[in-house]
């Protein structure tokens, strides 16, 4: 096996440098845990940026793909084949009852709903509304609908049609609605934004709005979706129901798949030939999903999640409190954001010398997004490596 020199060498010459990376070369995982091609050990308490819910190479789901590969790799979709329907059947039933289109990620999954947002309006309606600070991906309409400039730089012309509102301010959606809107579009914590938590009485005014004004509510779940914030989904802590919700990341528990899901009666304008995807659905990762479903039920992962992020949260708190060096934090469950108050780089890079991989979004917020199955042992050790960073920094 190559050596980090080597293995980075490699990459300088081949790969395309579109990503800022760390000078870490990652060759196993297991848990919460990584090495690195020198044998170095990292405890990750962001795995994959939540591609990995359960942990690297979960038992479960790490059987799965290893059986599935052998029995049938992948079918295109103009055939059946039954992992797909079981695991639209989990979504399912564990959501709002509605219909799956498979795809390969969130951005794809995004796309899929702006797309069917349009064709279900069906009367000349072709707008969208969707936040400032949110993040939708990086194909074209997912770049146009982010609320943030700095993804946007250099596509222009983007995709026509969105306008934007401040997150959390209902009367700005309110005055950005017009006869041209079709759809609001929404997280309900902004990952990429600085972990932004959506209050209730704004998601449950969207629906209000939506109702009166005959638009739909899609609510982007590909962070928060599949357990992150103890419940299967993000919405559920708001009393409302979307019409279309889209997922990624953790569904595949490290297998590519993205999916979006839409209400009986939205999914029937997504009729044979307005959209489909090669990959979407395939086997491989669909067999990599129902083990995800099967293992967070298995295992009791939702109120294990809710109470390991109270205590993740207060870890933090205390942290803040004892230093000085923070001026929030906040999530759900294992979304959570400490917001500094100063930047963020160099923390990461010094927690990383220390063995712990964590994240900075939006300049000063370290972000973790633990696998749901973290022991409170791990996330006490990723506490103590921040703190005698911080101390440091």
């Amino acid at each position: 096996m190559k050596g980090t020199k080597e293995s980075i060498e490699e990459f300088g010459k081949y790969v395309i440098a579109n990503y800022g990376r760390l000078p870490v070369v990652v060759v196993k995982g297991e848990g919460s845990r990584v090495w690195d091609a020198d044998g170095k050990r990292y405890l990750d308490l962001f795995p994959g940026w939540g591609v990995c819910g359960l942990g690297h190479c979960h038992p479960a789901v790490a059987k799965a793909v290893a059986e599935q590969v052998s029995v049938l790799q992948h079918m295109p979709n103009n055939y059946y084949h039954p992992w797909q329907g079981e695991l639209a059947r989990l979504i399912s039933e564990a959501s709002f009852g509605g219909k799956s289109f498979f795809c390969n990620s969130g951005a794809e999954a995004n796309e899929a709903a702006i797309k069917l947002a349009r064709l279900h309006a069906g009367d000349g309606r072709f707008g969208f509304v969707t936040m400032r600070d949110s993040f939708h991906g990086r194909t074209f309409a997912a770049i146009t609908a982010t609320g943030q400039e700095k993804y946007q730089q250099g596509f222009a012309p983007l995709v026509s049609g969105f306008a934007y509102a401040p997150f959390n301010d209902l009367a700005a959606v309110e005055e950005a609605v017009d006869d041209t809107t079709c759809a609001i579009m929404t997280e309900v914590i902004q990952g990429e934004g600085g972990v932004n938590v959506a209050s209730v009485e704004f998601v449950q005014g969207l629906r209000r709005l939506c109702d009166e004004k005959g638009m739909l509510l899609i609510v982007d779940e590909v962070q928060t979706g599949v357990g992150r914030t103890g419940e299967y989904f993000g919405y559920m802590h708001y009393g409302v129901e979307p019409d279309i919700m889209t997922l990624a990341k953790a569904l595949g528990g490290g297998t590519a798949i993205g999916a979006c899901v839409a209400s009986a009666k939205v999914s029937e304008s997504l009729k044979p030939g307005t959209h489909a995807s090669t990959f979407g659905g395939n086997p491989i990762a669909c067999a990599a999903g129902i083990a995800v479903f099967e293992t967070i039920e298995k295992e009791g992962l939702l109120a294990k999640a809710a109470a390991d992020g109270e205590y993740l949260r207060d870890g933090l708190v205390r942290i803040g409190e004892s230093g000085g060096w923070m001026k929030e934090v906040r999530g759900k469950g294992m979304m959570v954001g400490a917001e500094l108050n100063f930047p963020g780089a160099d923390v990461v890079s010094a927690c990383m010398e220390k063995g712990l991989l964590i994240n900075c979004t939006h300049d000063r917020v370290i972000r973790f997004l633990p696998a749901l199955t973290v022991t409170r042992e791990e996330l006490d050790e990723g506490l103590d490596i921040l703190e005698s960073v911080l101390k440091t920094v």
